[in-house]
């Protein structure tokens, strides 16, 4: 069975991020040929600031006043966008609190969703949970393109790079990417550590052989021992092929409600300068 891309999900909020988060969506949708929903979802701003009591009762009505301003700017930033030439998105607006399952629920029939990179010089960036990308991902279970707060003018999955570990986060990612990788022109898979010898006798399956049986080639490089600082290594490697996706597993575990990134995917989502595909 052909694996296939027909809905697309972008999350749109408050920041300046937002409107290129959209472009790389509707980029995506028009290379699936896939329908694309924009769902508006943010914090409420009186839930950003310390809980004041005497004062709470008279701010409220201003800062729900600052909540419309900010919902009414991205509206008339995409309805813009939906003016230029490219897929037309579906708009959805959700002010649910908590914000995460409110998304999770609509993420629940996506293919693939959209999510923004956080920009630690935004301010409107808390109109999101800090968490919000990997919390998105573990709640809903769908794969989820991130797209860096500065955008990606470029080429979406011309150079696809795979790091592979054999995990189940890891083949869920690969699998989900399917559709972009059978597009790419060229796919690099980068691993390090050592390789598990699986005791199977006769003909085994591997990565390899799995993508080449959907047609996709690919070409190895193993880069020898895990080191401690595979992020950064990560990224270096990917800039050096000319990558313009990164396809990886989301590590990480759940803490007294707080999800807790492993260290690479935690470099990732801070540090990437290119879209990255990731699943959990």
């Amino acid at each position: 069975m052909t694996p296939s891309c027909k809905q697309v999900l972008v999350h749109l909020d408050a920041t300046r991020a937002a409107p290129l988060r959209l472009d790389v969506a509707r980029r995506l949708a028009q290379q699936q040929g896939a329908a694309l929903a924009a769902l508006y979802a943010t914090v409420p701003v009186y839930l950003e600031l310390p809980y004041a009591p005497d004062g709470a009762p008279g701010v409220i009505p201003g800062l729900m006043e600052v909540d419309e301003e900010r919902r009414a700017a991205a509206r008339k930033a995409f309805d813009e966008a939906m003016k230029t030439p490219g897929p037309v998105a579906t708009w959805a607006e959700s002010s649910d609190v908590p914000l995460i399952p409110s998304v999770a629920d609509q993420a629940f029939y996506a293919d693939l969703l959209v999510l923004g990179q956080r920009d630690p010089e935004d301010a409107a960036s808390w109109s999101v949970p800090p968490d919000f990308p990997e919390a998105v991902l573990q709640a809903s279970g769908r794969p989820a393109v991130v797209v860096p707060y500065g955008g990606w003018p470029g080429a979406i999955g011309s150079t696809v790079a795979i790091a592979w570990k054999p995990t189940p986060e890891a083949a869920r990612a690969v699998a989900a990417a399917l559709p972009l990788l059978q597009r790419a022109s060229r796919v690099h898979i980068l691993s390090w550590g050592e390789e598990t010898q699986t005791i199977v006798k006769g003909a085994a399956l591997d990565l390899a052989g799995y993508l080449r049986l959907h047609g996709v080639e690919a070409t190895w490089h193993h880069g020898g021992p895990e080191p401690e600082v595979l992020g950064e290594i990560l990224l270096s490697r990917v800039f050096d092929l000319g990558a313009d996706l990164l396809v990886m597993g989301c590590y990480g575990h759940s803490r007294a409600r707080e999800w807790v990134l492993g260290g690479t995917s935690r470099t990732i989502l801070s540090s990437m300068t290119l879209p990255v595909l990731m699943s959990h």
